[in-house]
């Protein structure tokens, strides 16, 4: 089956897991151009994403604008019922949905997908869970590895 979609964590998998926090109680994070790229290019070809964050706040609603990413699942402890729920809304198999995620609260979304990935740096019950381990890391390019190769499935099987 054609994966049409991508959900994934952010923390950890559109970052490294970095989180800088300053003296009046800001954060930041940092993330790559060339994800920032991947879902563009991923987006232009049809596919739909969501962010599936144990996180909220302010830094977390910049990251998905800077991505023009609306679906995105906030303060998120059920990450598989995320997931059943954006593929849902839009009237999608499991099957079709790619979920990319680097740590344990992410492994029951990573169980239902069709295409379960892991960055590479990964901790071990992601790594173990996911059938695919991206060569690049986390914050590093392993969304647009996995985009990338998703588009070239895509033009293979055209």
């Amino acid at each position: 089956m054609t994966i049409k979609a991508v959900a994934m964590d952010v923390d950890g998998v559109l970052t490294d897991g970095t989180v800088w926090l300053d003296e009046n109680g800001g954060e930041g994070k940092a993330v790559s151009f060339a994800d920032i790229m991947g879902v563009s290019l991923g987006r232009r070809a049809g596919l739909l994403f969501a962010f599936v964050s144990g996180e909220g706040g302010p830094c977390l609603d910049r990251i998905a604008a800077k991505f023009g990413v609306g679906d995105v699942y906030r303060d998120c402890k059920d990450k598989a019922g995320a997931v059943r729920d954006f593929a849902s809304r839009y009237d999608l198999d499991l099957a079709e949905v790619c979920f990319i995620g680097d740590d344990v609260n992410d492994v029951p979304a990573l169980e239902i997908c069709g295409l379960a990935v892991a960055p590479a740096n990964a901790q071990g019950p992601a790594a173990a869970a996911a059938s695919i381990v991206t060569t690049r890391p986390g914050g590093g390019g392993a969304v647009r590895e996995v985009i990338d190769d998703l588009l070239r499935a895509r033009e293979v099987a055209q």
